[in-house]
């Protein structure tokens, strides 16, 4: 039997811990917020109590994260990038993207969803960064001649 690439509660324990310990809330009011008593908040922390995603989406919210975006990296094995981005405009990014993705793909590929190949996952990944890049350098070279121009 292999080990599983899954990471354990301890993972979501340590990212939700970053959110709760970096947000400009007490612990007592993220607990009352997300719904919770405080002392659960404790445990969950120390991960001692295993949480549901839907428990874990809340509790991002009220710390001002992303939710989706930390919890989906968490769940890639990228803690440290789930705690960098999570209040970043990455993390935004990221989670508006998790959330469309789905539904634009199976708008746009329709019957074709049965074609893809999860090989083609990494290099698909690849270019939607180098077009991003792209995306990005264009804006800023639009910026630069329009300063330029005035």
């Amino acid at each position: 039997m292999h080990q599983s690439a899954i990471p354990t509660n301890a993972s979501l324990a340590r990212v939700l811990t970053h959110a709760i310990e970096t947000a400009d809330k007490p612990k007592h009011q993220i607990a009352s917020e997300a719904g919770i008593h405080r002392v659960t908040l404790f445990k969950i922390m120390r991960g001692e109590h295993v949480i549901s995603i839907d428990r874990a989406v809340r509790i991002f919210e009220v710390c001002g994260a992303s939710p989706h975006a930390a919890i989906v990296l968490t769940l890639a094995g990228e803690e440290v990038l789930a705690c960098e981005w999570m209040r970043r405009d990455m993390g935004a990014f990221l989670d508006e993207f998790i959330t469309s993705l789905p539904g634009q793909l199976d708008r746009t590929l329709g019957r074709r969803v049965e074609d893809l190949r999860p090989r083609w996952a990494i290099g698909t990944s690849q270019l939607v960064a180098k077009l991003l890049a792209k995306h990005i350098d264009d804006l800023a070279n639009r910026d630069i001649a329009m300063t330029l121009t005035r």
